[in-house]
């Protein structure tokens, strides 16, 4: 956030103006004849600067008027001069430069007049060698608020400019992390698709060949066959999503009985439930489900030992949760620990604004429940 002096100026402009006050009064003192009037005039006057940056031209309206009429009553020029000067340079500095030079023009003509009319005595080429003086010096304070105006400027643009510095390193960080990413997914796709291609050739031989010879083929041979060619989907399109920044094609509830139909052919029963108005989600809070109920179920597969398992979905207004429960080996008084599974769950939970819970059930088993929120965070 940009400072903004106009707005925290004011008690030492106001301070300025009192000091102005006190001594161009503690000059008037010592001038025979003047009334309430000329002091109330350099009160004004002076005071008046305590606004001039919120008000620049109106301060040096009321400056210049109420200077101009002390010095005609009391014909101290010079001193005078002074609050009408600050106010000229604040009138340049925030860029009422026409005004600042009627202003100043004014007065010191003003000023120059009612000397000349009022003291016969004084040589007329003094007064106007005072007021040259004078014009010199309004000058100068005309340049010192073009000056600080420049200056105010190019810090500005230097402000702007480090910034746009800044936002293009981050752009730049942030593109080269996104070309690392596409390379390790690159990386990894290679050498996993490989791996899991002969997995998923050498499951095809054995069920041909257990089929070919009129055997049953195990529930495990075919539940390995298909979450091949399933991890084999996901591998490409993970690296597709990450080529085009869009969003992949599945991977939302909608697979989640193909899910627990091959969970169940490797030697863990899993049912599914439902409750609330189910509907359409956003594609990220759907990717997230999917992928806790997959961990979830791939931890119990390895973990639980003999035992059955249920998901449930509820949809609730402003959020899905969805629970994972199996009834294995796990206890309270023997907790698993957590691994890198849980640990994404975690990541993929907080990362939507939600919350995650996982422990052993009370009477054996694990739970893992997780609270989405449905509304679209961006």
């Amino acid at each position: 956030m940009r400072f903004d002096l106009r707005r925290h100026a004011t008690v030492p402009d106001a301070v300025l103006g009192l000091i102005l006050a006190v001594l161009l009064s503690a000059g008037a003192a010592t001038v025979p004849g003047l009334g309430p009037s000329s002091y109330a005039a350099i009160a004004v006057g002076c005071l008046a600067l305590a606004v001039r940056r919120q008000a620049p031209t109106m301060v040096l309206l009321v400056t210049t008027a109420c200077m101009l009429a002390y010095a005609v009553g009391a014909d101290p020029a010079p001193p005078a001069a002074f609050p009408v000067m600050i106010a000229v340079y604040t009138a340049v500095r925030y860029g009422h430069r026409n005004a600042a030079a009627i202003g100043g023009l004014v007065f010191l003509a003003g000023s120059l007049a009612a000397s000349l009319t009022a003291d016969a005595a004084q040589p007329p080429k003094e007064l106007v060698e005072r007021t040259i003086l004078l014009l010199g010096w309004f000058v100068a304070a005309g340049v010192g608020g073009t000056v600080s105006r420049h200056r105010q400027a190019y810090l500005e643009q230097a402000e702007q400019r480090a910034a746009e510095a800044e936002r293009t390193r981050e752009e730049t960080a942030l593109r080269r992390a996104g070309e690392e990413r596409l390379r390790i997914a690159r990386e990894l796709h290679d050498s996993l698709t490989h791996s899991i291609s002969v997995i998923k050739v050498q499951a095809g031989v054995a069920v041909h060949l257990a089929r070919k010879r009129g055997e049953e083929v195990p529930g495990a041979l075919l539940a390995i066959q298909e979450a091949g060619a399933d991890a084999m989907r996901e591998l490409r399109a993970t690296l597709e999503v990450l080529r085009d920044s869009d969003d992949p094609a599945g991977n939302g509830l909608e697979r989640v009985d193909d899910l627990v139909a091959r969970v169940g052919a490797a030697g863990l029963p899993t049912t599914v439930t439902v409750t609330g108005s189910a509907r359409a989600l956003p594609a990220h809070v759907e990717r997230a489900a999917y992928r806790i109920i997959q961990e979830a179920l791939t931890n119990a597969s390895r973990h639980a030992g003999p035992a059955t398992a249920t998901v449930t979905l509820a949809y609730g207004t402003r959020e899905l949760t969805v629970q994972i429960d199996d009834d294995g080996v796990a206890s309270p008084s023997d907790p698993p620990t957590p691994g890198n599974g849980l640990t994404g769950m975690r990541e993929r939970v907080t990362a939507l604004g939600g919350r995650l819970h996982a422990h052993p059930r009370p009477h054996g088993g694990f739970t893992v429940r997780a609270e989405l929120p449905t509304e679209d965070l961006s």
